[in-house]
């Protein structure tokens, strides 16, 4: 297993997971990402925030990082943090254990860019991304109503947000 920057090579693929991703959410969940902007995921790519997942020479799983995410974290944002978005697994491995791997190495991560902590959100209270998340070592934060969602993608509009965090 390795995980390396995602590069602009790698555009139309992550944009066809992100695809997939909502299509999977939609057939599921009340609530489902949008189609995500190409500009932005470019723009996370040249800013070396977009990571893939490789195993056996196949991209297998995806995210997006930032060091800064006011707008869902609010007043917490001043801590030193590591947030972690669209986790995406690849339809051909799913099930696979991917977000413990993810955590393993946002560990490293974080310490390496002097982070106390690893946070994620996920729209809605979803039970199960709950208990997989936990599962995976994130301390379940609670549910939280966003008070300013300009600017952030669609499904964060209106919406409750299930926070996570992991203490490195």
């Amino acid at each position: 297993m390795e995980i390396q920057n995602s590069t602009i090579e790698d555009l139309d693929f992550i944009l066809e997971l992100y695809k997939s991703a909502t299509t999977y959410q939609k057939e599921r969940y009340s609530s489902h990402w949008p189609i995500f902007d190409r500009e932005m995921v470019m723009n996370e790519i040249k800013e070396n925030r977009q990571w893939k997942m490789i195993v056996d020479g196949s991209v297998v799983c995806i995210w997006a990082t930032t060091f800064s995410d006011p707008l869902i974290w609010e007043e917490r944002n001043v801590d030193p943090s590591v947030y972690i978005h669209r986790i995406t697994t690849h339809p051909n491995f799913r099930g696979r254990g991917f977000v413990h791997q993810i955590a393993a190495w946002s560990k490293m991560y974080a310490i390496e860019n002097g982070k106390k902590f690893i946070r994620m959100d996920t729209v809605g209270e979803n039970h199960q991304l709950i208990q997989h998340y936990t599962g995976c070592g994130f301390d379940f934060l609670g549910l939280f109503q966003l008070t300013n969602t300009v600017g952030l993608p669609a499904h964060y509009h209106h919406a409750v947000v299930s926070l996570f965090e992991l203490k490195v």
